[in-house]
């Protein structure tokens, strides 16, 4: 029996400053805890379940290929992680050290109606129940592209707030 992998990479990193503002590309951002990302709009009013979006590379990749693209450039699904090695499926309900930040994973992040205006047709039909995910940060601190990323269960004493 094959096992999911439970470790990856940051491969890109995006702030949106504003709603339907363009995405900030990033090489590094700071995690605030219980906030998101600095420069992210999600810090005005942080919510308990969604301070940080996160998708898979492979899962843009597939996507494209759903809807006949070279690729989709990850500022177009506005998530704010994109990773790649890691099953982020396997990491719904539990927690992620991405780098030095713990973040605990709150749940699925559902495509929105704007995948057609951003993909063309069918853009929000290649992303249904693979939007990637929503998670809260429990310890801020630097991510950086080539960070790594893993799966954690349970969370390391150390590393609970």
């Amino acid at each position: 029996m094959e096992r999911e992998p439970l470790s990856g990479e940051v491969i890109w990193i995006g702030v949106r400053p504003a709603r339907r503002a363009p995405v900030r590309v990033l090489e590094r951002v700071e995690a605030l805890a219980n906030r998101g990302l600095d420069g992210d709009r999600a810090t005005v009013r942080p919510s308990r379940v969604r301070q940080i979006t996160l998708i898979a590379r492979e899962t843009l990749d597939d996507a494209a290929r759903r809807l006949g693209l070279a690729a989709i450039d990850p500022s177009q699904v506005r998530r704010n992680l994109v990773t790649r090695g890691v099953d982020l499926e396997a990491a719904r309900h539990r927690h992620l050290l991405v780098g030095g930040v713990l973040l605990r994973v709150t749940g699925p992040c559902d495509p929105c109606a704007r995948m057609e205006e951003a993909l063309g047709e069918g853009g929000w039909e290649a992303l249904r129940d693979r939007g990637g995910l929503t998670a809260v940060v429990l310890t801020g601190g630097l991510i950086r592209l080539g960070d790594a990323v893993r799966i954690m269960d349970p969370v390391p004493v150390e590393a609970a707030p």
